[in-house]
């Protein structure tokens, strides 16, 4: 039987020009680090407005903080997403002015309302009558946005269960609102990250309209939709392209409001950056279990603690490249810490060259959200992700 040979096509995540500027910089720095490329983002931000030119958009900046990526995607237009006061005192330090910010964690300490008001954010979002109290105490008159509930199947990487409540409750805390001196805005919903089944959003807009309903025969005229993110990711897995997704979800929308879109926002965050970033690592070890194993144990200089925690059940299978040729056999990949958790990939088997050996790079594509900003600081001693900028 013919041996299958390694094939990997660079060009179909980043363009060799940009490829070789990642490789410019493995030549000069130690691994691991990632490399992002900002005009990748800058395209990616274009792209989603162009094709949802009705939606406002508000980067989800926990996916890259890099100040940065902040800056550029400040320049282009965008508007923020935040979910700490420290996330706050960065982008305002960087001049983005509290108009265009939401405070998008339905999980806040009281004192960090505070804080937030008192700096200017008027818009939070909710989904508990003790969060609500909270704001009613600490932000009083402020617009509020009200998180639904949302199983997540179909995503990747789904945010079901601890976010969001059901629409009898959501209900409620509507009614409530007006009580208690804020603003009831609108209604939250988030499918998953890395959402592949379009049909989520045509449910959770449903929902939508059905509570729009509902109030407004309680005389609370509800004004907007927060879809939060979704949008794709280019990673090993295929998915739809972007206007796939934005033309069924515009449609979703205008069957559901004939009589005229309310308020549309949208929280892209893997969807603009992800597909900017490539990790460069280093191949630590390779070595077999046993004589008679098949497979291949290949450890990196970079594991779940240091950027790859979306490795986490295999959730997000990320395109890893070798800059050799010749036959492949499967392997099991994992991190280089002393914790038994940290390994990257064993049921999912990926085929790497059979002549791949310590020192080796490995180029991992699509790394440019959820990894710098998750690395620990310093577990076994390993400092966090460094991060380069490419023009």
């Amino acid at each position: 039987m013919k041996k299958e040979r390694y094939s990997f096509s660079v060009e179909e995540y980043m363009t060799k020009e940009r490829f070789n500027k990642v490789k410019k910089l493995a030549k000069k720095n130690q691994t691991p680090f990632l490399a992002v490329n900002l005009s990748v983002i800058k395209e990616k931000y274009e792209e989603l407005k162009s094709n949802m030119s009705f939606a406002k958009i508000y980067y989800a900046i926990k996916a890259n903080p890099a100040d940065e990526v902040i800056k550029l995607l400040f320049e282009l237009g965008s508007n923020f997403d935040i979910a700490s006061v420290y996330e706050l005192d960065q982008i305002l330090s960087l001049g983005i002015t509290p108009e265009r910010i939401s405070f998008g964690n339905t999980i806040k300490k009281e004192k960090d309302i505070k804080y937030a008001f008192d700096k200017g954010i008027r818009l939070f979002a909710t989904d508990s009558l003790s969060d609500m109290e909270k704001i009613s105490r600490q932000a009083k008159g402020s617009k509020v946005f009200f998180r639904l509930i949302s199983e997540g199947s179909g995503a990747d990487w789904p945010l079901s269960r601890k976010f969001g409540a059901h629409p009898d409750k959501i209900y409620q805390l509507i009614l409530k609102s007006k009580e208690l001196g804020l603003e009831p805005y609108g209604l939250s919903f988030h499918v998953g990250s890395q959402q592949r089944d379009i049909g989520q959003w045509d449910e959770s807009i449903a929902q939508c309209r059905y509570l729009f309903e509902a109030v407004n025969e309680k005389g609370i005229k509800l004004k907007m939709i927060n879809m939060g993110g979704g949008f794709p990711g280019k990673y090993k897995n295929p998915t739809y392209d972007l206007p796939v997704y934005t033309k069924e979800i515009t449609r979703f929308l205008k069957e559901d409001f004939p009589e005229g879109l309310p308020e549309i926002i949208i929280e892209p965050g893997r969807s603009i950056v992800a597909d900017s970033g490539v990790i460069v690592s280093e191949i630590v070890l390779v070595s077999k279990k046993s004589y008679l194993s098949p497979y291949r144990w290949v450890y990196l200089d970079i594991g779940k603690f240091s950027g790859l925690i979306e490795t986490l059940d295999e959730s997000i299978k990320y395109p890893i490249y070798v800059e050799k040729s010749g036959s492949v056999s499967e392997v099991i990949l994992a991190g280089p810490t002393c914790d038994s958790q940290d390994v990257l990939y064993e049921n999912f088997k990926y085929k790497l060259p059979a002549k791949i050996k310590d020192k080796d790079k490995v180029y991992i594509f699509t790394t440019g959200a959820y990894t710098q900003t998750y690395s620990s600081v310093y577990f076994n001693g390993f400092p966090p992700l460094k991060m380069f900028v490419i023009e």
